[in-house]
Order: C-alpha cells, then sequence, then structure tokens
C-alpha cells in the first residue's frame, strides 16, 4: 500500500485515533486515585476553614487529613433531624463524599441528605457543629460552611466560595474580612424564633444597622449578597430540626448532671 494512498493515510489516522485514545483512557484511570484524594483533601479544608485558620492545621495533604481524622465527626441527617446512614439505593453514606450541588437541586426536601460534621477540641469534647449550606449568587453557584456554637444558635465561624462571581465585588464573599463578620452573630432571635443572619444593602453602614442578626453589606454586588441571605436562611430551615434535637439532648444532659449533682 503506498504511503501516499487514501487507503494507507485513513488507516494511518484510525490506528493514531485509537493510539491517542487508549492512552488518554490511561491516563486517566491512572490519575481516578490522584483526582479522588485531591477533591477529599480539598473538602476537609472546607469544612476545617469554618472553625480554624488552615495556618494552624498544617500544609501538607498527611497533616491535614491527620488533623481532620483527629478532630471531625461526621454524620448525615434527613429534614426531620434524623441521622441517615444508607442513601437512596442502600450505600453506605459517607457524608464527606454526598454530593451538596446534587443535594441542594433536589426539589423534595424529604429526600436531602444533610452532612453534619462536628468539631472535637484535644480532648474529644464537641465545641462546634459545622453545617454545609449551597446556593445562587450573580453568575453560578455560591456555597460555604457555618459552625455553629455548641448552644446551636451563635455562629463560630463560617467559610464562602463561589464559581464565577465578580473578582472585587461578589468574589468578596470569600474574603476572611468579610467571613469574620459574621463570628458572634445568633441565628435565632429572643422568642426563640429562627431569624437566620442577613447581610443589608450597602457597606459601612451605621453601627445601628448592624445587629446580631446582620452583617454589614457588599458595595456593588447586591444580587451575590441576596443569594447568601437566601442560602443561610434555606440551610438553617433545613437543618432546624436537627438543631432542636441537639438542643433538647444538650439540656436532657444537663439536667441529668444537676441531678446527679443534688443527689451527691
Amino acid at each position: 500500500m503506498s504511503k501516499e494512498s487514501n487507503a494507507y493515510i485513513i488507516t494511518f489516522a484510525i490506528g493514531m485515533i485509537v493510539v491517542i485514545a487508549a492512552t488518554l483512557g490511561f491516563t486517566k484511570e491512572s490519575l481516578k486515585g490522584l483526582q479522588a484524594e485531591a477533591v477529599e483533601l480539598d473538602t476537609q479544608k472546607q469544612i476545617l476553614s469554618a472553625i480554624v485558620p488552615l495556618q494552624q492545621v498544617g500544609e501538607t495533604g498527611k497533616q491535614v487529613n491527620d488533623y481532620y481524622e483527629k478532630h471531625i465527626e461526621s454524620i448525615a441527617v434527613d429534614v426531620n433531624g434524623d441521622e441517615k446512614k444508607v442513601n437512596e439505593d442502600g450505600e453506605t453514606l459517607i457524608p464527606e463524599k454526598v454530593s451538596i450541588r446534587k443535594e441542594f437541586r433536589k426539589s423534595d426536601k424529604a429526600k436531602k441528605i444533610l452532612p453534619v460534621f462536628k468539631f472535637k477540641d484535644d480532648a474529644g469534647k464537641i465545641t462546634a457543629y459545622i453545617l454545609p449550606v449551597y446556593g445562587n449568587g450573580l453568575w453560578d453557584n455560591i456555597w460555604g460552611y457555618i459552625a455553629l456554637d455548641v448552644d446551636m444558635k451563635t455562629v463560630k465561624g463560617v467559610a464562602f466560595d463561589h464559581r464565577g462571581e465578580t473578582p472585587g465585588l461578589g468574589a468578596r464573599i470569600a474574603d476572611t474580612e468579610v467571613e469574620n463578620r459574621y463570628q458572634g452573630k445568633t441565628i435565632y432571635n429572643e422568642k426563640g424564633e429562627l431569624a437566620s443572619i442577613e447581610m443589608i444593602k450597602g457597606e459601612k453602614n451605621p453601627s445601628e444597622k448592624i445587629t446580631e442578626h446582620t452583617v454589614d453589606g457588599l458595595s456593588g454586588a447586591t444580587i451575590t449578597a441576596r443569594g447568601v441571605n437566601v442560602m443561610l436562611e434555606k440551610y438553617f430551615s433545613l437543618y432546624e430540626n436537627y438543631i432542636q434535637k441537639v438542643k433538647k439532648s444538650s439540656a436532657s444532659s444537663s439536667s441529668s448532671l444537676e441531678n446527679i449533682a443534688l443527689v451527691k
């Protein structure tokens, strides 16, 4: 077969396509494990960043993984606040591998799987509950993790991120200075009703506008700020039954300890 013939050219092209496809397929399979590890590490970092500075955790993947294993206990619950150990297919649930984006898109609240990450101190005592949140920004999705104190109403920290918000405007939700505005805010009012936390319009608002349920806004990013507000309100509502169960359990435990003390 002549190298200049159409048949030779076609055969050669097909051969090259097969070789390239096989090479790409092999490379993809070879990297699958590394990609999974990278995703797992990134998830751990995002969860931890809601409650501790990542500099405190460490720089290497092993340091992050070791810190996470020591300080995080994870479970998954449904909208009723009951723990779920298997998914709809009967497979064991791993909270870190639950796709928050996929759950966000489910229209039926009863079918949503809601991960909970309990942060423990060095002595193994739970000091915070970290809840993932997900929503819509101006251009694409926004998400984050909210750390609540054991009173289940006071924010200890947040970590927000986004897919495509405008640099210098909506993208600032991921800035430490903006995230720090949420620390110490409360999600329930004095009547015990869910109040969430609202990022108000405008920036550098007078102090009287900043309350225990509000934070200063973002100049030129009203839609992104509104997206954050909707996201928080929606997810606090989804987690409310779980929050109330933790509160009830804590109150019951405290009452039992007081009774024991009185008997002694």
